[in-house]
Parts: C-alpha cells; sequence; structure tokens
C-alpha cells in the first residue's frame, strides 16, 4: 500500500513538471511569434506609411497645382467681358490715315479730338501735350463709369501688377479724365477699360486725330508743302480723302489743284447741291452750284494734313454746320 502511494506521488510529481515545462515553452513560443508579428506589423506598416505619404503628397500637391492654375485661370477669365457683353465696335481709323508722331510736331499744348471703338466709353475732349519728344494725352469722360484702363488688352490688364493701371481723375466740373503716353496720333491706341459696376475688363480701340491741330503745331519739315515739293506754279490734280460726318457725303477725287504764287488751291465739288457755304482757315466760302454739286475753291494749307473745314448742309430741316477734314495725298500728284 505504501508502495502504491509513494509510485502514485513519484507519477503525480512527474505529470505537474511535465505540464509546468510546457507552460514555460508555450510562454517562449508565444513571446517569440508576438515579438515577431509586431515587428512585422511595425516594419510593414513605417514602409507602407511611408509609400503612400509620399504618394499622396505629389498626387495632392499635383492636384492642387493643377485646381489652383485651373481656377487662377477661371478668375482671369471672370474679369474680362465677353462678346455678349459688349456693344458692337466701331472703326476707328480709317486707311488713309498716316500717324503723326512727337517728332513731326512742336512742343506745346493742343485740343484734339478723340475716337472711340464703343458708344458706352464716349470720350467728350482731349488734351494733347507734346513735350522732350513723347505724346501725352488727357481724355475727357461722358460719364463716370471707369475706375481704371489700361494701356494695352483687357488679357494684359488682368496680368499686369495693378500699379501700372491708371486711375482716374476728377476734373474741376467733376468729370472722370485719364492720363497717358500714346505712341502717334491718327493711329490705333488698343486701351483697356475697368468697369465700375461689372468689375471687369472692356476692349477699346482709340484714335485721337490730328485734324483740330493748327497748322502751326507742326514742324516745318513734317510739312509737304508746295515749296518742299518743288511744285512751280501751275494747275494739277491729286486725291483728297475726306473725313467726318455721317459718312453718307463725298467729295470728287482726284481734285483740281492750282499752285499760284506758291499758295495751293483746289476746287471742292461735293456730292450734292446741299451744302450753301464752307469755313476754311477761318474763311467762309459761299457755294457756287456746278452740274447740280456745291462747288468751292479753297486754300490747301499743306499736302498729306488733315485740314479742318467746316460745312453747312441744308438737306435737314434747318441748316447745320458740320465738321469735316480734307487731306491732299502728295503721291498723287500729277500735272495737267
Amino acid at each position: 500500500m505504501r508502495r502504491k502511494l509513494i509510485r502514485a506521488a513519484l507519477v503525480a510529481a512527474a505529470v505537474f513538471a511535465l505540464a509546468g515545462c510546457g507552460k514555460k515553452n508555450d510562454k517562449k513560443e508565444n513571446t517569440t511569434a508576438s515579438t515577431t508579428v509586431e515587428v512585422t506589423e511595425a516594419t510593414t506598416a513605417e514602409v507602407t506609411t511611408e509609400g503612400t505619404s509620399e504618394d499622396t503628397t505629389a498626387d495632392t500637391t499635383e492636384a492642387s497645382t493643377e485646381a489652383t492654375s485651373e481656377n487662377s485661370s477661371d478668375n482671369d477669365a471672370g474679369k474680362i467681358a465677353d462678346s455678349s457683353e459688349t456693344v458692337e465696335a466701331e472703326e476707328v481709323v480709317d486707311a488713309n490715315m498716316s500717324p503723326i508722331t512727337a517728332d513731326m510736331l512742336k512742343d506745346g499744348e493742343y485740343d484734339i479730338t478723340g475716337l472711340s471703338s464703343s458708344s458706352m466709353f464716349k470720350i467728350v475732349s482731349a488734351k494733347l501735350v507734346v513735350k522732350d519728344g513723347k505724346l501725352t494725352v488727357t481724355m475727357t469722360m461722358g460719364g463716370k463709369g471707369y475706375l481704371y484702363v489700361y494701356p494695352g488688352t483687357p488679357e494684359e490688364a488682368v496680368a499686369a501688377a495693378e500699379d501700372s493701371y491708371i486711375p482716374f481723375v476728377e476734373n474741376e466740373a467733376g468729370e472722370h479724365t485719364f492720363t497717358f503716353e500714346i505712341p502717334a496720333l491718327d493711329s490705333e491706341v488698343k486701351c483697356a477699360a475697368f468697369s465700375k459696376k461689372k468689375e471687369k475688363w472692356y476692349d477699346r480701340s482709340l484714335c485721337f486725330t490730328s485734324g483740330d491741330l493748327p497748322l502751326d503745331a507742326f514742324n516745318e519739315d513734317a510739312l509737304s508743302t508746295a515749296a518742299k515739293l518743288e511744285l512751280a506754279d501751275g494747275k494739277y490734280t491729286a486725291d483728297v480723302i475726306l473725313a467726318g460726318g455721317s459718312g453718307r457725303a463725298s467729295v470728287e477725287s482726284p481734285a483740281e489743284i492750282e499752285v499760284k504764287d506758291g499758295e495751293i488751291y483746289a476746287t471742292i465739288r461735293w456730292s450734292s447741291s446741299n451744302y450753301d457755304y464752307m469755313i476754311v482757315d477761318g474763311e467762309k466760302i459761299e457755294a457756287e452750284i456746278i452740274d447740280e454739286k456745291s462747288t468751292f475753291v479753297i486754300k490747301v494749307l499743306a499736302f498729306d494734313y488733315r485740314q479742318a473745314v467746316v460745312a453747312d448742309t441744308t438737306a435737314m430741316s434747318k441748316p447745320h454746320e458740320i465738321e469735316y477734314s480734307l487731306k491732299f495725298d502728295s503721291k498723287s500728284i500729277e500735272s495737267k
């Protein structure tokens, strides 16, 4: 009996020892496995995180750049008035105009005429300053709807720095004026105008004409006189270009020209008999009706010069004086 008890005790001790060893090994194996898994997971997570972070940053940056570029482009486009927001443009320069640059004029201040391609951007008067080889104009507007102008296109204005915009200045009469340099008279000047109400840039074409300049505003060597052209006294013909008015009237071209004592005279024949007098260089000249056309003999101040004249028409309900200009082309002169 005692042996049985001792054997049973020995078996139990062996079993306990074996059980204890098994638990210790299991713990060791589990710890190793856990450590391996943690390292593997950490390493995988780190690699995945780095790769994902780099790719995501690149994609996000590229997408952000594209979005910013697109938004910037859209914003710029939104600052420019499209064709549906503008009235039909009018021509301000014709093929018969020749640019008048600063070197052709004497320094001084002159009243001139400013033309605009848009009836919504009306120039009521303009002042020209010629100084130091530059032409500077101050145009007075017929309204107060524009805050800035820029010498260029709307696209150029949007891309330009704001300090390059030309703001309006209010004159003593409360009118808005803009002052800027131009390259020449009788030529197109591109201008972008910023609307106060619409907050958009509008495309405008301007032209400041030389037709109101007095003859003594020109340097002598810039004028095509009979003496400069070495025209002897006699009879000639030359093309004449009429500008101004409604565009319905015309004059006969070429015109008959006579040089007498170095002075130039032209016979002007209108397309109708509706003109009863003209005012040329301050002189009023009465019409002679020849072949049902109003005919005048006027003094030509110079060739290639837009000479301002006034013609009174009786075609309306009451007589009305209309401002025109006549330009005689020296290159077309022929002897009779």
